[in-house]
């Protein structure tokens, strides 16, 4: 049985879960708290990070690009990398923009300044990093809602790795109400429409014990 090692609001792990869900990959989900830095986990994932994927024979695999580049090799279709070098470029482009920029910017200073603290109890949250996330998230919203002018999905006209790397992220945040949607509708349509495909319902179904999801998050008429 494969097994995923991952944490609900990583969005990392749910840019995996969500992959694997598109693809009808079935695969045992292990909560994991990384900063535990349980010995048995060191053991599959030195680095002590989340997800980790161990495969039907036992091989494990670390690191979600990692993973999701295994996925796409030897899973079954959809594949969502286009066949287009130039489409699969930029689908590779946009998926390491929020896997880096957007993470950086964003995810690290609102969710895991005011949830992962939490559960780690390393202290409150710094309102400098809160601020500065508010703010950041605005602008890659709007980059969304560009993008989404000119195409169907994120990198082109196909459902690709960029649209689930976004959306990992930009659904941890959701889920603690830090996305302004009104301020653009095309990015709010496109979410929408990944928030309906039947890959994504594990994450709505997600709940944080002490961290109560927001009334929208599971609402696909949101």
């Amino acid at each position: 049985m494969r097994r995923l090692f991952h944490l609900p609001l990583s969005p990392f792990s749910r840019k995996v879960r969500l992959v694997l869900g598109e693809k009808r990959i079935e695969t045992e989900l292990v909560e994991e708290l990384p900063w535990d830095r349980r010995i048995d986990f060191l053991r599959l994932n030195p680095a002590g990070e989340v997800p980790v994927f161990v495969d039907e024979d036992g091989q494990t695999i670390a690191d979600s690009t990692a993973i999701c580049e295994y996925l796409e090799e030897t899973g079954p279709t959809p594949l969502l990398l286009p066949s287009d070098s130039i489409d699969r470029a930029e689908a590779r482009r946009l998926a390491g923009w929020f896997d880096s920029k957007f993470h950086r910017e964003v995810t690290v200073n609102l969710v895991y300044e005011r949830v992962n603290k939490r559960l780690m109890k390393a202290g409150y949250p710094d309102s400098a990093c809160v601020k500065a996330g508010a703010k950041n998230v605005k602008y890659h919203l709007e980059y969304v809602g560009w993008l989404m002018e000119g195409r169907n999905w994120l990198a082109g006209d196909q459902l690709s790795i960029a649209d689930f790397a976004a959306a990992a992220h930009l659904s941890c945040l959701d889920y603690c109400g830090d996305v302004p949607w009104e301020i653009s509708p095309p990015a709010k349509d496109w979410y929408a429409r990944l928030k309906s495909r039947p890959c994504f319902r594990p994450l709505l179904a997600d709940h944080i014990p002490g961290f109560p999801s927001k009334p929208h998050y599971s609402d696909l008429d949101f």
